[in-house]
């Protein structure tokens, strides 16, 4: 009881506890395809990423921290309305058209699910209501690619779903010049210059704005997803020189690590904005990815998997909670969490309404380090397609870790609960049980040895999602027509 009432004495008079309907201000910092140990603070030997090392200094850091997907849309698609996949019916990426997979395999993935469902309710809409200002730049990448690649659709885009401010920008990122061939070159730069990102100035202004109430913010980078790329000669050379002579991939690796710099770059303009503004005391600032590295390029090491497949390194990601009064600097916090929590976290602050976010839960007592308050829950992850959509049958067959290439992933679904974790493959209805805590490389099938706990698991993993609507993959016409 004496413990309660501190926790209710301590959030009463922080300042993270909402105040005449109004919490603090939020920026939300979302990186694409980064893996969970790219960053120096995460144990990277290789990639130099001070201002992310420095707001974890000052922050929280998260070590078991997931992506609610492995995939780009799916996960945006969680984060913004506090749902898995599952739930949502948006398990994949986001296409031109409507229709299936391009590919004869024993089982026929879902329909492509093209956009965010207008009927969603998302975090910006919920603190729209609040009368905060809102605003979104970046990657949206949860509508119908609208007149080109990633376009913005004038219906599904972010003003759409809520955002009250939202520019369209490639920024720095090869998206904007990879296309004009003559354009993919080094440009003049002094040791320490980076090229502009004109997707953060625009985020840069709207932070350093004045704003009658807090506001949400959401910068969406387009780094580090490939094309792998680099315009800053001085920085490809200074990686070049650092990783070692032996790695095979070193100049890919001397372009992706630069990529990994230039995002952390973007990010500390972003604080040195809050910083400058006066806004830093008053923001609560979180950085994470949408999902696991790509295996070409992070490696996702010492975790098995990578992007587009349920092992952890497909969807552990990095975390990072940060705002300087209240949560404690340097601390780490070793709880599963997920990006779904998000929602009904930021919604908790802007005392608007989280009740739609059914997946997630508020991270309120793991920021104060109360962790027995935050109930133990299953995590579900659902991915009932194949990949790649090209070359399927010549790539690998077996994930394994940091093999540098591309694997066959083929539907399959994975719960979490505790130390726990099963993975679900639809084609041959195969389990695998690892257990996490003494095996976090997933090494280790104890499906055989633990039978009863594979079933107790199994089982729970199917009611959920039975309960949620998840849309299953299903014998595949032409394939069964053929043999």
């Amino acid at each position: 009881m004496v413990r309660v009432a501190i926790l209710l004495i301590a959030f009463a008079l922080s300042p993270l506890r909402p105040a005449q309907g109004d919490g603090p201000n939020v920026l939300f910092i979302l990186s694409d395809d980064l893996s969970y140990t790219d960053l120096g603070c995460y144990g990277n030997e290789w990639f130099e990423t001070p201002n992310l090392d420095e707001l974890a200094a000052t922050g929280m850091r998260f070590t078991q921290a997931y992506s609610p997907a492995p995939i780009c849309s799916a996960s945006r698609a969680g984060i913004l309305t506090g749902k898995t996949p599952a739930r949502l019916g948006f398990e994949f990426v986001t296409k031109n058209e409507p229709g299936f997979q391009p590919m004869v395999t024993p089982l026929r993935a879902p329909p492509f699910s093209l956009n965010l469902a207008l009927e969603e309710t998302t975090i910006p809409e919920a603190l729209s209501r609040t009368g905060r200002p809102t605003a979104f730049f970046g990657k949206w990448h949860v509508n119908q690619h609208h007149e080109r690649y990633l376009g913005w659709s004038p219906t599904h885009g972010p003003t759409g779903q809520g955002f009250t401010t939202a520019e369209e920008d490639f920024g720095s990122h090869p998206y904007a010049y990879w296309n004009r061939k003559k354009q993919r070159t080094f440009t003049p730069l002094e040791d320490g210059e980076f090229v502009t990102d004109t997707l953060t100035e625009r985020a840069v202004k709207f932070l350093r704005s004045p704003h009658q109430k807090s506001f949400f913010c959401m910068v969406s980078h387009f780094y580090v997803h490939d094309p792998i790329h680099t315009r800053a000669k001085w920085l490809y050379d200074h990686y070049l020189k650092k990783i070692p002579s032996t790695q095979p991939r070193r100049e890919k690796l001397a372009h992706y690590g630069a990529m990994v710099t230039t995002l952390d770059h973007h990010v500390g303009e972003l604080i040195t904005a809050l910083d400058e503004s006066g806004k830093r005391e008053s923001t609560l600032i979180v950085f994470t990815s949408d999902n696991g590295g790509h295996p070409n390029y992070a490696g996702n090491a010492p975790l098995r998997g990578s992007k587009w497949n349920l092992y952890e390194g497909g969807i552990r990601v990095p975390f990072i909670a940060n705002k300087k009064s209240n949560i404690e600097g340097g601390s780490t916090c070793d709880t599963p969490i997920t990006s779904l929590d998000l929602f009904p976290t930021i919604a908790q602050y802007a005392e608007a309404d989280s009740s739609t976010a059914k997946d997630g839960n508020s991270l309120l007592p793991l920021f104060f380090q109360y962790n027995d308050k935050f109930k133990e829950r299953a995590l579900y992850w659902h991915f009932p397609y194949y990949h790649p959509e090209k070359g399927y049958a010549e790539a690998p067959s077996e994930i394994g870790t940091n093999d540098g290439y591309t694997s066959q992933t083929k539907p399959h679904s994975a719960i979490r609960r505790g130390d726990w974790k099963l993975l679900h493959f639809y084609e041959d209805e195969r389990t695998e049980l690892y257990d996490l805590k003494n095996d976090p490389h997933e090494k280790s099938n104890l499906a055989s040895t633990e039978p009863k706990r594979a079933l107790t698991l199994l089982t729970e993993l199917q009611e959920y999602l039975k309960e949620s609507g998840a849309r299953m993959p299903t014998p595949h016409p032409e394939y069964h027509t053929e043999k």
